[in-house]
């Protein structure tokens, strides 16, 4: 059952989405959303804070142990990115909240974090997988902000006790809330009205958000190709082999990435929460538009197809997990590439089983620079899979998790990542937080 009636229904329901999923974020999501609610917190204080108490679920802590947090000057981590938030945040800005950060911001940070005890950091328990807790202390006031569910969400936002903004009671609600948002979801896309969105819809709703993705996307790749940034992995495939456009591909996308993990200070378009699934989504198919000769409303068509085939796929997981989400936007971009090679919507499908057959299983330990090797390998199963689909080859019911049809496989590795790969993800972050000897 789907929530459109009409063509029209769906055009403007799809656009929605695109329009809601493509927002700029600068820098790696999770540590954006933790200064995000730490200038929140400041602003609903008035001052700086004398001291912060901060609790995160384990996703977050995962996700924020590692990566270089943008305008920072090199600093990474939690009390990096709630100490800047703090300290010289924009909370009007939402996920570009540091972009404004200066000088004088970053050497106030450096002070407060080496004096030490200016952060409390905290395991929030029994929390949704995207949790931020940011209690900011000054005097006899606390200020009280907490992000759930999403990037940007405020569940609640509270000065001295008293609600301001949000409804946050339980962790029981966001979960709930964030299962009907799911089911939203899950009822509105599926690969045959996807690709006829694609094919005939009406676009115009989501063309600039589409444009500004193309544009900010390959910048920010472009930069990772042109500067030494992280390990440098789109350099290494493009140095490689630059005469093979499935590894320029590659290249193009982990490039993005290897700048964002390592704080470059260019803003990107996410998808799915994520800017690296964004990237992923976006960078293969701009490679391969450039490749076949696809340009205008075409290429801005095929890239709304990547978009809603990843935030599909992505739908059934959640918005963080053990599940590299780079797969799901590895699918978008391979069922993109096959139809602007002129695959059939059978052809579309088998690309995204023939992708989620084989990377399936790549697990996320944290945002940082390998992230930009996972995404190049999810695009070159992506790219594999496209191949094999259009050579009338892909990989068939009973084999492993895929399923008779595209969207039930789709659903059974969904149900992998988000119910069987539980207990792994509390496992990655033990080993990254040293609570386990694995030795």
């Amino acid at each position: 059952m789907t929530f459109y009636s009409s063509d029209a229904e769906r055009d403007q329901l799809f656009c929605n989405i695109l329009n809601r999923e493509l927002v700029c974020a600068l820098g790696c999501t999770e540590p954006i959303a933790v200064a995000y609610a730490a200038a929140l917190a400041r602003e609903t204080l008035g001052c700086e804070p004398d001291h912060i108490d901060l609790d995160c679920s384990g996703n977050i802590i995962k996700n924020v142990k590692s990566v270089t947090v943008p305008n920072s000057g090199g600093l990474a981590g939690l009390e990096a990115a709630v100490t800047l938030g703090t300290v010289g945040g924009n909370a009007a800005s939402a996920l570009e909240v540091l972009e404004s950060v200066d000088d004088d911001d970053r050497a106030r940070t450096r002070t407060l974090l080496e004096r030490g005890g200016y952060v409390n950091v905290s395991l929030a328990l029994d929390v949704p997988n995207l949790y931020i807790r940011v209690r900011a202390h000054a005097a006899e006031h606390a200020a009280d902000v907490i992000i759930a569910g999403h990037h940007t969400n405020i569940a609640y936002r509270g000065l001295d006790g008293t609600r301001l903004e949000g409804a946050y009671d339980s962790p029981e609600a966001v979960a709930a809330d964030a299962k009907d948002a799911h089911d939203q979801v899950v009822s509105a896309l599926n690969l045959d009205a996807i690709i006829a969105f694609a094919e005939h819809g009406s676009i115009d709703a989501a063309r600039d958000a589409l444009e500004r993705q193309l544009e900010l996307n390959d910048a920010i790749s472009r930069e990772g190709l042109e500067h030494a940034w992280g390990a440098e992995v789109g350099r290494t495939l493009l140095g490689s082999r630059a005469s093979d456009p499935s590894c320029r591909a590659r290249a193009r996308a982990a490039a993005g990435s290897d700048a964002r993990m390592s704080g470059c200070a260019m803003p990107v378009v996410i998808v799915c929460g994520s800017g690296n699934q964004g990237i992923t989504a976006c960078l293969p198919v701009l490679e391969y538009a450039t490749e076949l000769g696809v340009d205008g409303d075409r290429l801005l068509r095929a890239l709304a197809l990547s978009d809603l085939v990843s935030i599909h796929v992505k739908s059934y997981i959640g918005a963080l997990s053990a599940f590299c989400g780079a797969v799901c936007a590895a699918c978008g971009a391979g069922a993109a590439v096959c139809w602007m090679s002129g695959g059939t919507p059978a052809q579309v499908g088998a690309t995204i089983v023939n992708t989620l057959g084989n990377v399936g299983g790549i697990v996320c330990d944290g945002a940082k620079s390998s992230c930009a090797a996972k995404i190049s390998a999810a695009v070159d199963a992506a790219i594999l899979g496209r191949d094999m689909a259009m050579a009338g080859r892909s990989f068939h019911a009973g084999e492993g998790l895929v399923q008779d049809t595209i969207e039930e496989t789709i659903a059974s590795m969904g149900y992998v990542g988000r119910v069987g790969m539980k207990p792994t993800d509390v496992e990655i972050l033990n080993i990254m937080i040293g609570k386990t000897d694995v030795m």
